[in-house]
């Protein structure tokens, strides 16, 4: 059995760094007058640290879970059960299919740049196109991380480089109370994901790599390939149980796979392609199915113009904008009933979507 190596982790806060952190939430004098309050919720948040309270609120797992009496997270286990009843419509033939289009850029017309991105004016022409074949479309715009209050994708921990099934689908590393880690939106991001039939992903080019919003939430999508559906099998954040687990043998279960996607990554000098062929290499990876090499897009807008006029450049681009109003000549989404994958040490059998009657167009059929 191989061992949990140690020495890494800095030494816990002391009550005065604590402090200055805590109060620097209230650092505007109109909470002046409630400073007795402020430091008693600060007293309580010092003794749940100082604890590591970080799921304050458990409940027995129950049936169905290897240890069924071990207590989880109410917070996990009521994402846990969204995620199997959005799994359950999206294999319902009978339901619409949808399609969640995914905004990676961090600009909005709500924060510091004070106008919309390029990329936000792509996904609308998508949606309108395909609102118009009669496909649903879910918007998750990941800009908002930028502008709105306590709205948050806390970076990913890393627990799949421990051992794999240490990381739990959905994941289980937040809400941390005791830390403040608290307003996860990936609890709603994963269910959306779930619910789709086919991702698109609309994204700039930052500094020749992905926006930091997205890569937020790519990195806390790696429980969706390999991931832990019962943490009570690792009684939480064992590590040696989760390595022993592995060792005797892990299924890697791709719990998105089968779903189908496209791509459309702009930039104005270089990086367009790279980024492409990384995300389109990520999405391969957890055995999304590709939509075509015509639904894989790179293009430059405004390429090494003035960034004053990037919009300007986007109007005049008119076989762009047309690309995108007839997005679904090209774009066939692929489904199977079922799949087989192997890799050097492991086997992987997963079920992916297969609908007989699709309620879409033509490019949502499968080919």
């Amino acid at each position: 059995m191989t061992s949990v190596r140690k020495g890494q982790a800095p030494a816990k806060l002391e009550p005065g760094e604590f402090h200055l952190r805590f109060t620097r939430n209230f650092a505007d004098p109109r909470f002046d007058k409630n400073r007795d309050e402020i430091a008693k919720l600060e007293s309580v948040a010092w003794q749940n640290f100082s604890d590591g309270r970080k799921a304050p609120v458990t409940a027995p797992a129950g049936p169905g879970f290897a240890d069924p009496g071990y207590e989880l997270s109410v917070e996990w286990k009521a994402t846990a059960d969204r995620l199997h009843a959005a799994e359950q419509r999206q294999k319902d033939s009978s339901t619409p299919s949808r399609v969640l289009l995914v905004c990676g850029a961090a600009r909005n017309d709500g924060s510091c740049p004070g106008e919309m991105s390029k990329t936000w004016r792509m996904l609308k022409l998508a949606e309108a196109t395909l609102a118009g074949e009669g496909i649903v479309t879910d918007i998750l715009d990941l800009s908002r991380l930028t502008s709105e209050f306590e709205l948050r994708i806390h970076p990913c921990k890393g627990c799949v480089s421990t051992a794999m099934p240490l990381c739990h689908w959905p994941c289980s590393c937040y809400p941390n109370h005791s830390l403040g880690q608290v307003n996860d939106w990936m609890s709603e991001i994963y269910e959306q994901w779930v619910s789709a039939h086919g991702v698109i992903l609309f994204t700039p080019v930052y500094w020749y790599q992905a926006p930091s919003v997205l890569k937020l939430m790519i990195d806390r999508l790696v429980c969706a390939d390999g991931g832990n559906p019962d943490p009570t099998s690792t009684h939480g954040k064992k590590a040696e149980e989760a390595k022993a687990l592995e060792l005797a043998g892990w299924p890697y279960p791709k719990h998105l796979a089968g779903r189908a996607y496209g791509l459309v990554v702009h930039g104005d000098v270089a990086g367009a392609e790279s980024l492409r062929r990384n995300l389109s290499d990520w999405l391969d990876w957890m055995e999304l199915i590709d939509a075509g090499a015509q639904a894989r897009l790179d293009r430059y807008l405004g390429y090494y113009e003035p960034y004053a006029t990037s919009h300007d450049a986007l109007d005049k681009d008119e076989g762009c904008r047309k690309k995108y109003a007839t997005w679904h000549e090209p774009w066939r989404m692929r489904s199977a009933c079922c799949a087989r994958a192997s890799l050097p040490g492991r086997t992987k059998t997963y079920a992916l979507r297969g609908r007989n009657n699709w309620n879409g167009p033509a490019f949502l059929q499968d080919c």
